[in-house]
């Protein structure tokens, strides 16, 4: 199973970045997919989340009306879209796998990770 993360960059404040997680290597349809951000020093953090079969997402508070999460099943890519950023977003940024029944919300209780892209976004 792979996770390959992709599209992290420098940008400025206000800015926009389109981050991928090119899946392969099993079926994903009873799994949700989750991005997550790690900021230096800090723990792994939840930012959004989607199921692999159906429409449901999720966000984090911190994101919520900024970041889009979807994804194209022909391709198997999960996309994040971040609008608006902020200094703030500075991060590395994870995709995930979970299955169903163990918590998107909870980084170690997924299943398979990217490598990480990371975001840096300036003042």
């Amino acid at each position: 199973v792979q996770l390959q993360a992709s599209g992290g960059g420098l940008v400025q404040a206000g800015g926009s970045l389109r981050l991928s997680c090119a899946a392969s290597g099993r079926t994903f349809s009873n799994y949700y997919m989750g991005w997550f951000r790690q900021a230096p020093g800090k723990e792994r953090v939840f930012v959004a989340t989607i199921r692999w079969s159906g429409s449901s997402t999720s966000y984090a508070d911190s994101v919520k009306g900024r970041f889009t999460i979807s994804r194209d099943n022909v391709k198997n890519v999960v996309y994040l879209q971040m609008n608006s950023l902020k200094p703030e977003d500075t991060a590395v940024y994870y995709c995930g796998a979970v299955v169903f029944g163990r918590s998107w919300r909870v980084a170690s209780d997924y299943d398979y990770w990217g490598q990480g892209t990371l975001v840096t976004v300036s003042s």
